[in-house]
């Protein structure tokens, strides 16, 4: 078998499509790929999207993603054959090329006998994420919280504060401005009252986005809400903050006609999870990260 690795051109969409759905079909709240749902992400241009290719004819693809949790293989799919694993091994070590920092992750669902391949990658298990939802049946009551704070949706012009709340509080840069813009193109109809924040003294010290979980609702014809990201400063955590935003995004959603809602969070952030656990949170879903160190 000879096998050449060649960039993804436009007309191998169809073909892309048909590998993708073929592979990833029975995952987690899978919802099928499309060109409409391909082609923004492809014309971002931080996708590297790769092509296995025997005469002329497409074995298998592989995609690397310089997102905002790293860089990552983001897809590897294959078509069934006697020589799947190797070629799926070419692929990643193509892709693995155009890492620029030290380490690439990928994301496997927990279980699946595919993380044994990619340790013998040289991949390691490290973390894991996990995907939480909560049914939305009512309104809750809010926790206490220190006197003179105040909790309120952003104002439209409140983007600039609001993006360095949560870049300090993550301690990179999680967002940029234009986001906002962003999502009420993507997830209408979002703006900016669903986005609940905490002030101290005129200023924003904890936010909680919510936004409508727009490709499960028309996946799968639901009404389901969803709230990230979630940040605090250091110096106001512990102060029933986060807790109060998320309680009020959930009654937030809850008016909004939502029946439950999803968030993704760090199967390591121990405070995180034991938190909403406790605002009725339960884990749906949980994904292992494995990273392989390229340049030590």
């Amino acid at each position: 078998m000879s096998i050449k690795i060649r960039s993804f051109f436009y007309k191998d969409l169809p073909v892309l499509i048909d590998l993708l759905n073929k592979t990833y079909s029975g995952s987690y709240e899978f919802v099928p790929y499309s060109e409409e749902r391909l082609r923004p992400w492809i014309q971002e241009g931080k996708l590297k999207i790769l092509m296995a290719v025997e005469n002329s004819r497409i074995l298998g693809t592989v995609t690397y993603n310089d997102g905002q949790w790293g860089e990552e293989i983001r897809w590897l799919a294959v078509n069934e054959n006697l020589d799947q694993k190797t070629i799926e091994n070419e692929l990643v070590k193509e892709a693995e090329k155009y890492v620029k920092s030290e380490k690439v992750f990928t994301a496997i669902d927990a279980g699946s006998p595919k993380i044994n391949d990619w340790i013998e990658r040289g991949y390691r298990l490290e973390g894991g994420l996990y995907h939480m939802i909560a049914k939305l049946n009512g309104i809750k009551p809010l926790l206490e919280i220190p006197e003179g704070v105040i909790l309120r949706s952003l104002k439209p012009e409140g983007e600039k504060e609001f993006v360095e709340v949560v870049n300090a509080a993550f301690g990179w840069e999680r967002m940029q401005l234009g986001t906002i813009q962003k999502w009420k193109a993507d997830y209408p109809p979002f703006s900016e009252e669903w986005i609940h924040l905490a002030e101290i003294c005129g200023k924003i010290v904890s936010v909680v986005a919510s936004r409508p979980d727009v490709n499960y609702n028309k996946a799968f014809n639901g009404k389901r809400g969803y709230l990230g990201p979630a940040a605090t400063l250091s110096e106001h955590r512990n102060k029933n903050l986060a807790s109060a935003l998320t309680l009020r995004a959930m009654n937030f959603l809850f008016n909004k006609g939502m029946d439950s809602v999803a968030l993704h969070t760090s199967e390591q952030n121990i405070p995180s999870v034991t938190l909403l656990s406790k605002l009725g949170f339960k884990v749906s879903h949980n994904w292992k990260f494995l990273r392989k160190y390229l340049r030590c």
